[in-house]
């Protein structure tokens, strides 16, 4: 019981960090550590099991809730002094996951009919991709210019995506271009001003708004067509793997090197591998 809480806490960090690093998705996270039925299951209707959910959410929101105070402290950094590093981090880490929803597709069923949904999915999520380019920073802002109303549409948004397989949140947020002040007013909160925590906690209700009504939508699309679900889940993927890719190739990092770089794609390459044998892992017991 103890090892089951300290995994979903393990997971719960990596969910948390996927909300803000642009490219990382959550839901490709839940999928490889064997969480994301679960988590539909869950959000569609919360009050089944309710003790069990309650646990069971709790001991993602600890990780989710150092994984947040972490990259704020630290990834913030990162971002903005070795940004092109990081984003070849992301590249490893959707490509270390592709194999493994391939074989979930190909395990319930390909058919020839199913590439429609996953070339549509891939130009979608490429798309999203490519619009994101220079559509806002990283790092943080100097003010918060974006109204309530932008932030509860983002915030909705963002819920509706979070469960979609393959989409980044963050990659979202910097094309709807509230990324970077809400990257601020979680700086600000942090640092105890709570002038920003009505608008940060509107944005949040919204975007769990957003969740609770996607969730029900995907979790009947994985159980009645699961073939046609994990094809449009590897074209998703797909597509943000090269929007990624797009991205970190026409950053203009001075701090870049080659060696930086190529740790760091090893290193996302390593934490997928490490995913997939831990949530197969889990999965057997």
């Amino acid at each position: 019981m103890i090892k089951e809480f300290l995994y979903r806490v393990f997971c719960g960090f990596f969910l948390g960090l996927s909300v803000f690093a642009p490219g990382f998705s959550g839901s490709v996270i839940a999928i490889i550590m064997g969480i994301y039925q679960d988590l539909v299951r869950i959000i569609s209707n919360p009050f089944k099991h309710l003790r069990e959910n309650m646990m069971f959410c709790l001991s993602l929101a600890i990780g989710a809730a150092a994984s947040a105070v972490l990259f704020v402290v630290v990834f913030e950094f990162l971002f903005s002094a070795y940004e092109k590093a990081v984003h070849l981090l992301f590249i490893g880490l959707i490509t270390g996951n592709l194999p493994v929803v391939y074989d979930e597709a190909v395990k319930n069923g390909f058919h020839k009919r199913y590439l429609a949904g996953g070339i549509a999915a891939f130009a979608a999520a490429l798309a999203l991709g490519i619009l994101s380019l220079g559509s806002g920073q990283l790092s943080g802002a100097e003010n918060v210019t974006a109204g309530l109303p932008s932030l509860a549409i983002s915030g909705f948004t963002a819920g509706v995506f979070a469960l979609a397989p393959g989409m980044s949140v963050s990659m979202v947020l910097i094309v709807m271009g509230v990324y970077s002040q809400l990257i601020f007013m979680a700086e600000s909160l942090l640092r105890m001003n709570w002038i920003y925590l009505f608008p940060f906690g509107l944005f949040c209700v919204c975007a769990a708004a957003g969740l609770a009504l996607a969730s029900r939508g995907v979790k009947a699309a994985f159980e009645k067509f699961p073939g046609l679900a994990n094809a449009i889940v590897f074209g998703l993927m797909s597509g943000s793997l090269i929007g990624v890719l797009i991205q970190s190739v026409r950053l203009d990092d001075p701090n870049y090197t080659w060696m930086a770089g190529g740790l760091m794609l090893l290193g996302g390459l390593g934490v997928s591998t490490l995913f997939m044998a831990v949530g197969k892992g889990m999965a057997t017991k």
